[in-house]
């Protein structure tokens, strides 16, 4: 009986909804594949990232005056040829500007440790601003190199070294083997049908020439000095338009680098090596190093041999020592000779300058500017604004600020109208008004008539001016008040001499 029972059955896992689901989304997965759009402003990028996912471009994309955020992203999912199978997720991260501020928000989203096997890098230039290409292609590749190079870990290590063994050629630069494609948009500007000399509406100033040939010299040896550069990095070079082939071409050669398979390890036998995995975007489009507005130079094609063709007297070797003296270099120096100095010799900036500052002005300390005009404006007799009351043939010159000039208290008769008050003090009330009414009336002629005298003279009397004057009007109200009592005495005295009830009569 008991060796005939059934055995118990085994617990069931943990989690075991888990481990299904796990099971099912890792045989289901998409794998992930990412653009990085570096460039300045305004340069083309939205169109870039529209054609990439085959999305229309937004009437908002299309406003070079819009506010951008402070990184860009969308995606979309990629199909195969018969549109069947979804073989990954493209996602597109799109940088404003070169800030420190964007470009350090990149590591988060994008850890070099886990998406550098998957990651495409588009360095955006305008065309209609072709003085600034050396200098982005510079500000751009060396921070690629920083963001590859990561934390520097062990893991990431082992990482760029398996992607650089995608990469064709042998590089001098790019040591993490990341794909870069270098877009110059805007192209089908180059050719303009204006014979312009000075600014032109596409921004690109005395640079455009129309159709002649020192403009095609120039173009011809703008492409060469970035297909030497591109040529260092194992970069290909991309001229676009808004034409759609031109994008359509662009978007075939990206993801053909982005479904590169990955090198074989070097760990497996020869026997066991598995088959070649085949790449399902196979880019068969021809190079095209001829047309200026539609240059197609795929990495790994390119040669020194193939750049000087294109114009005699050429020099790769020269512009790439110059392109490795300006990386050594820290600060532009002017014995300094690189590949950017040669650049804006071939290529003048005519972009549109800040006005400048004006001259610093250092103003004049308060004091010493209200002395200087105090100085100034006291050898000025005219601004004096009591030059209009004083008399004309007054020639003692007073000071704008001060006390009153001597004219003002220039009166002689003052002395003597107090001389006679003081004589006539005991007379009466009639007599003293007389007296001061004629003193008044003679006080303005002899005043206007006399001779100036200065106003600190002093009196026969050993009294100044001023005192002379004090008394003068002390004298005029005390006159004043003994003039009303006797008058007032006067008034009384008849009334109390015929008073009959008075105390002599009575007596």
């Amino acid at each position: 009986m008991e060796g005939s029972r059934p055995a118990t059955p085994e617990a069931p896992p943990e989690n075991l909804w888990s481990s299904i689901l796990d099971s099912v989304s890792s045989s289901r997965s998409i794998p992930s594949k990412q653009v990085l759009l570096l460039g300045p402003s305004s340069s083309g990028k939205s169109v870039l990232a529209s054609a990439l996912l085959q999305k229309p471009v937004s009437e908002e994309s299309k406003d070079e005056t819009r506010s951008d955020f402070a990184l860009g992203y969308d995606w979309a999912d990629i199909r195969d040829d018969g549109d069947e199978d979804t073989l990954a997720r493209l996602s597109v991260y799109t940088v404003p500007s070169d800030a420190i501020a964007h470009t350090s928000l990149i590591p988060h989203f994008l850890p070099p440790r886990v998406s550098l096997p998957h990651t495409l890098v588009m360095i955006v230039l305008d065309w209609t601003r072709p003085w600034t290409f050396l200098d982005n292609l510079q500000t751009w590749l060396k921070w690629v190199e920083i963001w590859a190079k990561g934390d520097g870990s062990r893991d990431l290590e082992i990482v760029r070294e398996e992607n650089h063994e995608r990469c064709p050629g042998t590089l001098t630069h790019n040591s993490a083997g990341v794909p870069i494609i270098v877009v110059c948009t805007k192209s089908d500007l180059i050719d303009e049908g204006n014979d312009l000399v000075g600014a032109s509406s596409s921004g690109m100033g005395g640079m455009v020439k129309g159709k002649g040939g020192e403009w095609e010299e120039r173009t011809d040896g703008v492409m060469q000095v970035l297909r030497t550069i591109c040529l260092k990095y194992g970069a290909s070079l991309f001229y676009t338009t808004q034409q759609p082939n031109t994008l359509q071409v662009l978007r075939q050669y990206a993801l053909h680098l982005l479904f590169i398979p990955p090198a074989p390890s070097p760990m497996a036998s020869g026997s066991e090596a598995p088959a070649p995995l085949r790449n399902p975007f196979v880019f068969h489009h021809k190079p095209n190093p001829l047309d200026r507005d539609r240059i197609v130079v795929p990495a790994g094609w390119d040669s020194w041999g193939k750049i000087g063709v294109l114009r005699e007297g050429f020099e790769a070797k020269v512009w790439g020592e110059g392109w490795e003296a300006d990386l050594d270099a820290d600060v532009e120096s002017e014995d300094h000779s690189g590949a950017t100095k040669m650049y804006k010799m071939l290529v003048p900036d005519r972009g549109a300058k800040p006005p400048p500052l004006p001259p610093f002005n250092s103003p004049m300390a308060e004091q010493a500017f209200l002395a200087k005009h105090y100085d100034e404006n006291a050898k000025k007799p005219d601004r004096d604004p009591r030059g209009a009351f004083r008399n004309p043939t007054d020639t003692a010159a007073a000071g704008i600020v001060g006390p009153l000039g001597s004219s003002s208290f220039n009166l002689p008769n003052v002395e003597r109208a107090l001389s006679e008050m003081e004589a006539g003090m005991g007379m009466t009330s009639s007599l003293n008004a007389s007296t001061t009414a004629d003193g008044a009336r003679r006080l303005p002629q002899r005043a206007a008539t006399g001779s100036p005298t200065t106003g600190t003279s002093p009196s026969p009397g050993g009294q100044t001016q001023h005192e002379v004057l004090q008394n003068f009007f002390q004298s005029l109200l005390s006159s004043r008040d003994r003039g009303g009592a006797s008058a007032t005495a006067k008034s009384v005295g008849p009334k109390t001499n015929g008073n009959t009830s008075g105390t002599d009569d009575t007596s």
